[in-house]
């Protein structure tokens, strides 16, 4: 068997999905070992949860670096030398220089919550209740330089009912969320799932024609 796929985690708030993974690994249902979870904030729960599970953690004070390139460089050095080999964003709420970023696309993955390419950047809740959809989501994709612009891999999809707002919305699909992002980075960690540049995903060797879709719990084309 080959060896678990070493991942880092990154989150600034709660890590509600960083929690979906570790409960996911200790299920046997993610063949991961966590390198490292980290922070944009030292009082995130996040870094809680991670250092509850063991996984070392840690925290970078974006006030403390003259640009937000030198925070990013400094990040990512950190993630280097953890020996992660897939960077998974779960609520990290910072936009990521490009140059710093460079030499992790394709084995860098975020969590949006709407139905990319729609709604990129925040409010995304507040955006599709506004514009009267009828369906909301949320979305994996590889990240690049450009905000929530990169190739979507995966999807979850919820109904909006009549009486949502925010906070309800919200809810329902974190809990798809939870599903959705654990699901994915299975996928990778099975050596299933690559990355194609500049625009691409593949599955089992086969460029996806559209983003995976979340049905029952399993991902499906």
């Amino acid at each position: 068997m080959p060896p678990p796929l070493r991942i880092a985690v990154l989150a600034s708030g709660r890590g509600s999905n960083l929690k979906a993974l570790i409960a996911a690994r200790d299920a046997g249902a993610l063949p991961v070992e966590f390198a490292a979870a980290g922070s944009d904030r030292a009082d995130a729960d996040a870094l809680r949860l991670a250092r509850d599970a063991g996984i070392p953690a840690f925290a970078l004070d974006p006030k403390a670096y003259a640009s937000r390139r030198d925070f990013d460089r400094e990040l990512f050095r950190r993630l280097d030398a953890t020996g992660a080999g897939l960077l998974v964003l779960a609520g990290f709420m910072r936009v990521l220089d490009g140059e710093a970023l460079k030499p992790w696309v394709g084995r860098t993955i975020n969590i949006h919550p709407s139905l990319l390419p729609k709604y990129r950047g925040l409010h995304t809740h507040r955006r599709a209740l506004a514009a009267g959809d009828a369906e909301h989501g949320a979305s994996v994709h590889y990240v690049t330089a450009e905000l929530d612009g990169g190739p979507v891999i995966a999807q979850a999809r919820i109904a909006v009912r009549p009486d949502d707002d925010e906070h309800s919305l919200a809810q329902r699909l974190l809990a798809e969320e939870h599903r959705l992002l654990p699901a994915v980075v299975a996928l990778i960690a099975q050596g299933r799932l690559a990355y194609l540049a500049p625009d691409g995903a593949a599955l089992d060797g086969r460029r996806l024609a559209a983003p995976l879709q979340l049905r029952d719990g399993a991902l499906a084309p």
